[in-house]
């Protein structure tokens, strides 16, 4: 989806074809208009019953009726922490029929910290760690990050490492002290024929997190990591449930770890074990099964997917490049900002609708009673009445556009520091 402030939504083109019709329409029937009166031979009511028409059709509400109405939901939006970069995006959110949720910093907090430490053979659990952090120290990744700490925390000397590399959903590389150290997930083990250790199977059961650490080729170990679901996580997944959409987990983790976190917060389905190269071929996978998808991420890699989407969301702190790619962003990593931005999306859309309806309709039954219709009948609208009603429609449009400010949408306040902002009536 393209992420441009120049994007037409289409309501918008809905009220400019509106307005194209308005124009042929206001043409005819004052052509018709002063056809007639000229034959009944009455051409000072021919000239004013035209002019009333024309003056009664200026579109002016159908001008007003979409761009007000999305003014005021992009103005509420930033109120509560969401930046709409594509107006496009906004429209498509009530839309969705799913939200792709990747889990580490958004369902989770994305601080993971290490809770256990399994040496194998003549390795110590402080020799592991050391060995580990060492390999992890280059690298940005949250699990890398938790494993650096602990062995700061511990207080443990780390020997500089060279040759860093990290492949995604496998793990890392690097030489340290002369010995080649992978740090890694399934997949490392798949690479170097290598089975799990013993603590594997206790670890995966309570949901942890587990990577293996590969010396040369040979196990020497494990750790076991966790990273704490976010409280909102719950509130935010049971609401958009209560709204109809089906909520999804995207993650690299293994199976058993993204098991836990769904069955934990009630997901309705789950990828797990997929490359952020990958991601993008998972979201096709939905919207060919007729899903509109919302996908929200912050990563990197993960670009390509937040593009592929319906709708791409990326979180505010993650990267320069899944921001560019995204359509709407969150100023925090809340995830009910989601709920709140498809229920702003449905509000504003019930306005739009209004709006068209009370723009449009208001000049089929104007406009021919400015044409005297019922001047057989005794009533012919004057000139100067057509100009307030035309004044009065559009009025109508934007007071109408107004209250959108008080619909109700999920309450959502922005953590980000020194801020309290609120999408509320």
């Amino acid at each position: 989806m393209p992420a441009s402030t120049d994007s037409s939504s289409r309501a918008q083109r809905i009220a400019d074809r509106a307005a194209g019709w308005l124009f042929w329409f206001a043409l005819a029937a004052a052509v018709i208009t002063a056809i007639v009166w000229m034959l009944v031979g009455d051409p000072d009511a021919a000239v004013m019953r035209t002019i009333t028409v024309l003056v009664i059709a200026c579109p002016h509400a159908l001008g007003l009726a979409i761009p007000l109405v999305v003014s005021i939901a992009t103005e509420r939006a930033a109120r509560g922490g969401v930046l709409v970069k594509d107006r496009f995006a906004l429209e498509t959110m009530r839309q969705v029929d799913a939200v792709l949720f990747d889990k580490t910093g958004t369902l989770t907090k994305g601080e993971p910290v290490v809770t256990g430490v399994a040496p194998v053979g003549d390795v110590d659990e402080h020799a592991l760690l050391a060995l580990a952090a060492a390999a992890e120290a280059d690298s940005e990744h949250p699990l890398a990050k938790a494993i650096v700490a602990a062995a700061s925390d511990r207080g443990l000397s780390l020997a500089p490492a060279t040759g860093f590399s990290s492949s995604p959903a496998v793990g890392v590389t690097a030489t340290v002290a002369g010995h080649e150290i992978r740090v890694g997930g399934p997949r490392l083990l798949e690479e170097t024929g290598q089975p799990e250790i013993g603590a594997a199977d206790a670890w995966r059961a309570e949901g942890a997190i587990i990577l293996h650490v590969v010396r040369d080729g040979i196990m020497i170990g494990g750790l076991k990591l966790a990273d704490e679901i976010r409280p909102e996580s719950r509130d935010a997944l049971a609401a958009l449930h209560r709204l109809g959409v089906e909520v999804v987990m995207i993650t690299g983790d293994a199976a058993a770890v993204a098991g836990e976190v769904a069955r934990e917060l009630g997901i309705d389905r789950v990828f797990a074990g997929v490359r952020p190269e990958d991601k993008a071929a998972k979201v096709a996978e939905l919207q060919h099964e007729g899903t509109a998808v919302a996908m929200v991420d912050d990563g990197v890699n993960d670009a390509p997917a937040l593009v592929q989407a319906d709708v791409g969301i990326a979180i505010g702190a993650g990267t320069d490049v899944a921001i560019a790619s995204a359509g709407v962003i969150l100023a925090s990593s809340d995830p009910r900002s989601v709920l709140s931005v498809i229920e702003l999306s449905r509000a504003a859309y019930r306005k739009m609708k209004q709006n068209l309806w009370w723009a449009a309709g208001y000049n089929l039954i104007s406009v021919p009673l400015a044409a005297g219709v019922l001047a057989r009948v005794g009533f012919v609208l004057p000139m100067s009445v057509g100009a307030i009603l035309m004044s009065l429609s559009t009025i109508v449009v934007a007071l109408n556009a107004q209250l959108l400010r008080r619909a109700r949408t999920h309450e959502l306040t922005s953590r980000s520091p020194g801020s309290a902002h609120v999408i509320n009536h």
